[in-house]
């Protein structure tokens, strides 16, 4: 059990958020089967401002119960004290701060992991988030811009004797982007420099390897990210899994929790949105449940209606022969 302000969680494991992947749809999913603590996309926090349909879809939070966590991105101080008070108002009961995305167009920017090659400026964006709220704020970051720049453990500290709750590290520089493997090691020198909770992320994809980030980097619980796509059921396993507890998910009950994002996907976005936001999904599930079979593939990601889809996620559920 650990503290973000007032909220004690009860999680090892927690989903990362990632753009384009772990929207409302996927993250009710996740919650289904069991995962304590989700996080939105990135929003950025000018487009949250003014409006922009993309990032109010983003910012979307669940109606059910459990913490709600709101992942805002920017470079501009004035930006993230609006968009940190939009979301304390939507409902959100955590604002997290993305330092660590390594994408071109947020870097290009000036934002996400960029931020590490200016920690003054950095502090200033949390300083302006943390003005303009009540409920707690937390961080996500890379170590450093590159291996010449492993700064993570600085903008730690700096963050948590401001006021920051949490820290998340991915245990990879900007400049290595997903290359190479995540170094949970090095995540140990940031559990050195604070006292606050700690999130080791990077490579972690079952029980087995969120066990062996725990023991590398001190880190008190997991985030997963890649992994989980198409799988919203892997954040429960692993909980489950540190805990010394069985929560493995037969096939057939994955498929109804696709077929229940999918119906969430339409629902949310309108059929065509819908049915192009659920093919990345489908694509990851038939990798990792059926060895990538080509056919099932095709059959889930090149259909165009979403009474084909269904047909076919029905027939596979049921173990009936799919049509040719």
């Amino acid at each position: 059990m650990i503290l973000i302000g007032p909220h004690q969680i009860d999680a090892r494991a927690m989903l990362a958020p990632m753009s384009g992947v772990t929207d409302l749809p996927f993250r009710e999913q996740a919650r289904a089967f069991g995962a304590n603590l989700v996080v939105s996309e990135m929003v950025a926090s000018e487009e949250l401002v003014t409006g922009g349909k993309q990032a109010w879809e983003k910012a979307a939070l669940d109606d059910g119960a459990g913490i709600k966590i709101l992942q805002l991105a920017g470079r501009e101080p004035k930006w993230m004290f609006e968009a940190a008070r939009i979301a304390q108002g939507e409902g959100a009961d955590i604002i997290d701060i993305n330092m660590g995305c390594p994408a071109k167009r947020v870097t290009s920017g000036l934002s996400g992991s960029a931020l590490m090659r200016n920690l003054d400026h950095a502090m200033s964006l949390i300083e302006a988030t943390l003005s303009a709220v009540s409920i707690p704020l937390t961080l996500k970051m890379r170590l450093g811009w590159d291996h010449d720049t492993i700064n993570a453990p600085e903008l730690a500290n700096r963050a948590q004797c401001a006021g920051v709750t949490m820290i998340t590290v991915h245990g990879r520089t900007r400049q290595q982007f997903y290359k190479g493997k995540a170094d949970w090691s090095r995540v140990r020198d940031v559990r050195s420099a604070i006292k606050i909770p700690l999130v080791v992320n990077g490579d972690i994809s079952d029980t087995s390897s969120a066990q062996d980030a725990l023991r590398q980097s001190g880190a008190d619980l997991v985030m997963i990210g890649r992994a989980a796509e198409g799988s919203p059921w892997l954040i429960g396993e692993v909980d489950a899994g540190l805990r010394e507890q069985s929560a493995s998910v037969p096939v057939s009950r994955k498929i109804e929790g696709l077929q229940k994002q999918l119906d969430r996907s339409l629902s949310f976005y309108g059929d065509h949105i819908g049915l192009r936001m659920m093919r990345k999904h489908f694509s990851a599930f038939v990798r990792n449940e059926f060895d990538g079979n080509a056919e099932l593939r095709r059959q889930l990601c090149q259909n165009d209606t979403a009474f084909g889809i269904f047909d076919v996620l029905e027939r596979l559920k049921t173990g009936s022969r799919l049509a040719a």
